[in-house]
């Protein structure tokens, strides 16, 4: 089964590489979708570049999109989307946050046919980096308030490693454009009834310092995406 990675990228100049890098080694057949959001710090020049080598060196399995302008991680999903052909969609963020080592793990339950959708979860035990106690402590709120409504249980909601089976997601349409993203597609994911797993992943958090984008804002927004969704939304 091929894999599609999506990678959503938004001023992520010190990280871009590696993370393809780190993508690009690992063991499975994969096309690897690099959506760049607007980036404005140098991230599409370095973008560019690799996608030219890619180009002069035959490797196909690289795509390289560019936004205009900046619409927020949804957006780069679903642009992301428009250009998967994998039989599995993995999402993978462009910090070093998530790695890809996890894959196996992730991908377990949907290679054994038993989950259309699978959550990586940073608070299942895997190895984490120690940081914001109240991010800790919003983030479970948050997945506290989407469970009530989704009816599942979920220890988090809001991780960035969510892997889908092509076939079970590609009728569901994303609206959001930001961070919504996630509150969203765990509303539409629990009302097709599709059979959802969670694993622990190992989880390297970044600091504002170190460029984390994430704010409280966010999670105001999340609230009120999840309402939308579950409530007034299909």
């Amino acid at each position: 089964m091929q894999l599609s990675i999506i990678v959503p990228v938004f001023n992520e100049k010190n990280t871009i590489e590696e993370v393809i890098k780190r993508v690009s080694s690992v063991a499975y057949e994969k096309e690897i979708i690099i959506v760049d959001d607007g980036s404005t710090d140098g991230t599409k020049t370095c973008l560019e570049e690799i996608k030219k080598r890619a180009s002069q060196d035959g490797h196909g399995n690289l795509k390289i999109i560019f936004h205009e302008k900046n619409m927020g991680k949804g957006a780069a999903i679903r642009t992301g989307l428009k250009y998967a052909t994998g039989d599995i969609i993995i999402i993978q963020d462009a910090d070093l946050e998530y790695d890809p080592k996890d894959y196996p793990v992730l991908l377990e339950p949907i290679l054994e046919d038993k989950a259309d959708v699978v959550y990586g979860s940073r608070f299942l035990g895997g190895p984490h980096r120690v940081l914001y106690f109240w991010h800790y402590v919003g983030n479970k709120i948050i997945t506290l308030l989407s469970n009530m409504f989704t009816d599942l249980n979920l220890t988090d909601m809001e991780t960035g490693y969510k892997v889908f089976r092509r076939d079970a997601i590609k009728d569901i349409e994303i609206k959001s454009n930001r961070f919504g993203f996630e509150p969203e597609i765990t509303a539409k994911v629990a009302k097709k009834g599709l059979r959802v797993y969670e694993v622990p992943i190992s989880y390297y958090g970044r600091s504002y310092e170190d460029g984390k984008k994430i704010t409280w804002k966010d999670g105001v927004k999340a609230v009120f995406t999840i309402l939308k969704y579950n409530l007034f939304s299909k």
